[in-house]
């Protein structure tokens, strides 16, 4: 097993073929032998192993003190002994014995010696792969596809494996052992024990949004010269992404630059993409004036901006609002990402209605949306009051729901018809000013000092009799 001539010819190619340090190759082979020696004569020997560079082998030896009287063989040697080995040997002395046929140490420790050397060779060459990669943690790497494993990709990028996770590959792409790859490499690992991706140093993505936006480094010089910079990126992977750009020269367009003459740069990148549509938009420091250039191509007519809530509220004209939310909500949440604000958009006959007192009642009836408000309100139904005088049958039909649900909503619509009309019979009969004693005292003299509006009649009434 060990001790051959040609050991240590096979050390120099394990070294040179897995760029392994030769001291830790042979630290890790003498201590594989000394595992196995004390196997096959021991534990409580004391031994020492020295790989020999001369001789190309590895030599082992025991060393036990001199002693006249013998209790441990495993430590302890007779003087006699001692003086046939060395005989200038004292008393208490440790000799050093060499010993010979070690190759044959026995399947056991055989086999422990064997899993030494793997276990040390692996973590020595998991230490090689950190310190080659580590530096290029954050860049784009080229591989092969190698095999797949449970949805997993492994990757060979030359001198080891990385792999692709499911997350990490773009939906509806199909590769095939041999395929050319190019990914990020998202996370460099020196030790995989923790990780659910056992024995994997390497961790790429193709579709974090750094991919994205290495990719348009390569593929943009502006970009990689520092005059546009990459501002914020979002992406759903395969199908649409947004990329924020803006420049530090005035005479250099960032979106332009990133274009390319005739689209040609952000073809390369949707290309490699498989197809990923890509928004290119100029960043602004106002966020009222991102969010305009975000929603791209839908036209906004007006934004509202709550900086304590980081919202905004975007108004855009009625036919435009499909444009602006996206299909299935892409466009706004793609937007909304890309600012890192919340984003409600509404049309601009929502948010006249919005400003309607009696709209707003409406929204406040369980089961009422602003859909659903809007559709009410169109037909007429202008408030919870004129809701509530709605026959059951009707409101069925026009808002399309069953019977259980619409008597709900007549009863809700009702409650706060009542509630309402009770507020402004509040407001109406407020009682008056309570007065004071001595206000009541002055009108009462007033009124004693003053001829009342009768007798004066009355006395005319005479004089006109008498004349």
């Amino acid at each position: 097993m060990v001790g051959t001539e040609n050991l240590k010819r096979i050390v120099d190619q394990i070294c040179r073929d897995k760029g392994i340090d030769r001291a830790l190759l042979i630290d890790a082979i003498e201590e594989a032998v000394r595992s196995a020696v004390r196997k096959k004569y021991g534990s409580r020997r004391e031994i020492e192993v020295q790989f020999n560079e001369d001789l190309g082998e590895v030599e082992v030896f025991q060393y036990r003190t001199v002693v006249d009287e013998l209790f441990d063989e495993e430590t302890e040697i007779l003087f006699e002994d001692a003086r046939r080995l060395d005989p200038e040997i004292e008393l208490d002395d440790d000799l050093g014995e060499k010993l010979d046929n070690i190759a044959d140490l026995g399947r056991i420790a055989a086999q422990s010696a064997k899993q030494v050397i793997i276990h040390r060779m692996r973590d020595a060459e998991r230490d090689v792969i950190y310190e080659m990669y580590r530096d290029r943690e954050g860049t784009i790497v080229n591989g092969i596809v190698q095999r797949f494993e449970r949805g997993d990709m492994v990757i060979n990028l030359g001198r080891t494996d990385a792999i692709l996770p499911r997350d990490g590959q773009i939906p509806k792409r199909s590769y095939k052992q041999g395929d050319r790859i190019r990914a990020y490499l998202q996370e460099v690992r020196r030790d995989t024990r923790d990780s659910k991706y056992r024995d994997s140093q390497l961790i790429l993505s193709r579709t974090c949004n750094e991919f994205l936006i290495k990719l348009f480094e390569m593929e943009v010089p502006e970009i990689a010269e520092g005059i546009v910079k990459i501002m914020g990126a979002s992406r759903e992977p395969g199908f649409r992404a947004k990329i924020a750009v803006s420049s530090i020269e005035s005479d250099v367009d960032p979106v332009g630059a990133c274009v390319g003459l005739k689209g040609s740069r952000v073809q390369n990148v949707v290309q490699e993409l498989q197809g990923e549509r890509i928004d290119i938009v100029p960043w602004s420091p106002d966020p009222a004036k991102y969010a305009y250039n975000a929603l791209a191509p839908a036209e906004v007519s007006m934004v509202v901006v709550d900086d304590d809530r980081k919202a905004l509220l975007v108004v855009v004209p009625d036919d435009q609002l499909s444009l602006a939310i996206g299909r299935q909500g892409q466009n706004v949440r793609l937007a909304s990402r890309l600012l890192g604000w919340k984003i409600d958009v509404k049309s601009e006959q929502r948010y006249s209605n919005l400003e309607n007192k009696g709209y707003l009642d409406l929204t406040e009836v369980d089961g009422i949306d602003e859909g659903l408000a809007d559709r009410l309100f169109a037909a007429g139904i202008t408030s919870a009051a004129v809701l509530a005088t709605m026959d059951v049958e009707q409101l069925m039909s026009l808002a399309r729901i069953d019977q259980d649900r619409a008597n709900t909503m007549l009863q809700m619509a009702a409650l706060i018809k009542s509630s309402g009309a009770a507020l402004e019979e509040s407001d109406t009969d407020q009682p008056e000013a309570p007065v004071s004693e001595a206000e009541q005292e002055i009108a009462v003299e007033t009124e004693n000092n003053e001829p009342s509006e009768s007798a004066g009649s009355s006395e005319e009434d005479a004089g006109d009799i008498q004349d």
